[in-house]
């Protein structure tokens, strides 16, 4: 039957249960948003620039819509997109993108937009799957998807030549054979190995990364059957409730507190499940594994790449654990350890909330004020930089999908676009953006969409007039900062562009009025900029663990050199 290629597009996503893509229509792609006017079940959604798509589909997917769905046109729409498609890459969250490519059919040289657009995407995607015959078209869409969500998630680029959208082909009648989607069972001999090197040790610690998102029962099953602490990686926020008296921090090392680190220390063993031992992740590799590590991944590629394994099980996480459980003996409960893991909690918050400033927001002040206004379920969406840590070592979380940030490409300006993903993937749930104004200035517009889609999100802008990770780590290592000041602009005048309600919060004592009302006016539709007054002045776990373990990793000579010039700096007044 001769159809339009849009039609069959569309169909596609339906059959893959997409509700929503994020794009911008062109010239290549009009006929595909024609089709998706005629569905009745997949919306696109207007963005106002297509890095916001990419990280939009981003938050929909990681806080648990399915998989994202971008539309881009051919050339600039895909370099405006890279941001957010490495994001999903390198942060493993499963993204489908549909690249409009120009006419093959032509002949012709220099048409509009051309550019070889796969050969820019191909090495921050996780496939790029070009559509030449007419009778693909269907088949690729649906294998896109579940290439996607396969293994280890990412972003999968299928590119449509502009004349299977334009004009009528014989697309055949639509075929699909889905793959087998359960991945293999852990090997009987690795799993055997392990359970005898865990049961044999004296204490085994847990670190639990974003792969373990789907095996959060038997993570917390086997945690208590060992008595084991349970740190997470900052991704893997919330995959170990962490109201539970054996959680212990997002991270390990430097990174951590005093407490984590005693506790590391008392360990002989560790069981790594569903994590890469990534750079940010770990604080710059700011902690060494015990000598016995067991490391579980889906993807077999990770292991020994930064830390070498006693046993490895590449397996499904949940698979693996479950296998494991069945042959751990179970161990006595450890009152102390975990009388030491809420002491150390405890004395944490305490001094989180004895750093008061005048005229400022303390972080306590803010995420105290989130932690009780805030649904249960809500979702925060964090950006590069401090609002990602000071999130990470405050908010106390007890499922995953609920911490979006972008952690191992670390994109500024991600925060607002994957929050409006988020809102429209669950719009009852309360979301929050937590951008920096430095952060905001790259893709707060985006508030516009959700303005039009009365996507009710609160925008927290976290103003320090900075963009203070990196003006912390120049005074830290250079005693001066430099070209690291956010020119002065006006949030409210911002807000009032957007089509957002406006809230200020410049003392402790304005933060839970300010959240109040932003909370009640998002809940009812209306998106809402909040201004804090953010106190940056103590740094945080994470930022003070990177510096200390990168400047013990350079040789004598470096670290003199470093301290004799912020010394000479200081006292020149330079």
């Amino acid at each position: 039957m001769s159809e339009s290629g849009a039609r069959v597009v569309v169909r596609a996503l339906e059959d893959e249960g997409a509700r929503l893509t994020f794009g911008i229509p062109g010239t290549h792609n009009i006929e595909l948003y024609d089709a998706l006017a005629a569905s009745g079940r997949v919306t696109p959604v207007l963005v106002t620039d297509e890095q916001s798509a990419s990280f939009m589909a981003d938050g929909f997917a990681r806080s648990g819509g399915g998989v994202g769905v971008v539309n881009l046109v051919p050339g600039a729409g895909m370099t405006h997109a890279l941001s957010g498609i490495a994001e999903a890459l390198m942060d493993g969250v499963p993204m489908v993108v549909l690249a409009c490519g120009i006419r093959s059919d032509t002949g012709r040289a220099y048409q509009l937009h051309s550019i070889d657009q796969l050969a820019v995407v191909r090495p921050v995607a996780k496939a790029v799957l070009p559509v030449r015959e007419p009778r693909d078209l269907y088949a690729t869409v649906r294998r896109a998807f579940a290439l996607a969500r396969a293994g280890t998630p990412g972003p999968v680029v299928v590119e449509v030549p502009a004349e299977l959208y334009l004009l009528h082909h014989d697309f055949g009648t639509p075929a699909y054979e889905p793959p087998e989607a359960s991945p293999p069972p852990p090997d009987p001999a690795a799993i055997e190995r392990a359970a005898a090197m865990l049961a044999g040790a004296r204490c085994v610690l847990v670190y639990a990364g974003y792969g373990a998102r789907g095996a959060t029962e038997p993570l917390r099953r086997l945690a208590e059957r060992l008595g084991s602490p349970v740190a997470t990686t900052i991704q893997g926020k919330g995959v170990f409730p962490e109201s539970h008296p054996l959680f212990l921090w997002n991270g390990l090392g430097r990174m951590a507190p005093a407490f984590v680190r005693d506790v590391e220390r008392g360990c002989d063993a560790m069981l790594a499940v569903g994590c890469r031992f990534s750079e940010v992740g770990t604080g710059s590799w700011g902690f060494t594994p015990p000598g016995t590590l067991v490391h579980v991944d889906i993807n077999a590629d990770v292991f020994d790449r930064n830390f070498r394994a006693s046993v490895t099980i590449a397996a499904d996480a949940a698979a693996a654990l479950t296998a494991l459980l069945e042959r751990l003996p179970a161990r006595q409960r450890d009152d102390a350890l975990e009388r030491t893991i809420t002491s150390g909690h405890n004395g944490v918050r305490e001094e989180q909330r004895q750093a008061t400033a005048a005229n400022r927001v303390s972080p306590a002040a803010l995420f105290d004020s989130l932690r009780d206004l805030c649904g249960p379920d809500a979702v925060f969406a964090a950006d590069s930089g401090n609002g990602t840590f000071l999130a990470m070592e405050h908010l106390c979380l007890e499922a995953p999908g609920r911490f979006l940030a972008p952690i191992d490409y670390s994109c500024m300006g991600y925060s607002v676009p994957a929050a409006i993903g988020a809102k429209l993937a669950s719009p009852h749930r309360d979301v929050v953006a937590l951008a920096g104004d430095g952060a905001l200035l790259m893709t707060g517009l985006e508030l516009l969409t959700a303005s039009a889609c009365a996507a009710g999100v609160v925008a927290v802008v976290l103003r320090d007039e900075e963009l203070a990770q990196i003006a912390q780590f120049q005074r830290t290592a250079l005693n001066r900062a430099t070209c690291s000041r956010v020119a002065p602009y006006s949030v409210q005048a911002f807000a009032t562009a957007t089509n957002c309600e406006y809230a200020a919060a410049m003392s402790d004592a304005d933060v839970r009025p300010a959240l109040a009302k932003a909370l009640g006016a998002a809940r009812a539709g209306r998106p809402v900029m909040v201004e804090v007054a953010i106190d940056y002045s103590r740094k945080t776990y994470f930022t003070r663990g990177v510096v200390a373990t990168t400047f013990w990793r350079l040789g004598w000579g470096e670290r003199i050199r470093l301290l004799g010039r912020a010394i000479g700096r200081r006292l020149g007044g330079a």
